[in-house]
């Protein structure tokens, strides 16, 4: 089985990205989409949360937008969130790799994979970029973004740059999606993997 990271910055079009490979026949792990289950209503992680960060939490699970003003910015706040957060994903992304361990390959959405230190767990990294603008006009369009918020999230991630340097393949998502969609049958292809779609 060929473990598969994709990661980028916020706004750079990784959920498109993973949707392509899922067409195609690849099964995804979405570490966001784990959070917000295991943050939403009758979350495994609502009352560990609201016990360390105080009404962050109600009957809807946790307002991730109270939450994230209180340790954006905050270091130890946030490490203390990571805390709660990172092994609670950790033992779901272990179930899927259980469900799914005859699979010829898997793809594990990680927005933070390079800054947590997670890369040495995959066989292939693809880093998914889009130019500054694009980045912006993508993170500002969604509910609640401010340009503050934005800054807050992006002085937290490794830059683009960097992150590219570490790539075993690199999508560019800037263009329009039949380019995002050649870049990943190329993907496919180089690892042995049929289009599938």
């Amino acid at each position: 089985m060929i473990r598969i990271a994709l990661t980028g910055s916020i706004g750079m079009g990784k959920s498109e990205v993973a949707r392509i490979f899922e067409r195609a026949g690849i099964p995804v792990f979405d570490a966001d989409a784990e959070v917000r289950r295991l943050q939403g209503p009758g979350g495994e992680l609502v009352e560990a949360i609201e016990q360390r960060f105080p009404a962050t939490a109600g009957p809807e699970g946790v307002d991730r937008n109270v939450l994230s003003a209180r340790v954006l910015g905050h270091p130890k706040e946030l490490k203390a969130l990571e805390a709660i957060v990172h092994p609670a994903v950790q033992r779901q992304r272990a179930k899927f790799l259980e469900q799914h361990r005859d699979e010829p390959a898997l793809l594990f959405e990680i927005p933070l994979l390079f800054e947590t230190g997670g890369e040495g767990a995959f066989d292939k990294i693809i880093v998914v970029s889009a130019p500054p603008d694009v980045q912006r006009r993508r993170v500002l369009a969604r509910p609640g973004m401010t340009d503050a918020k934005f800054e807050a999230i992006l002085a937290r991630q490794m830059p683009d740059s960097e992150k590219g340097s570490r790539a075993d393949f690199l999508v560019e998502t800037g263009g329009d999606l039949s380019t995002t969609e050649a870049q990943v049958r190329e993907i496919l292809s180089c690892l042995g993997l049929s289009g599938g779609e």
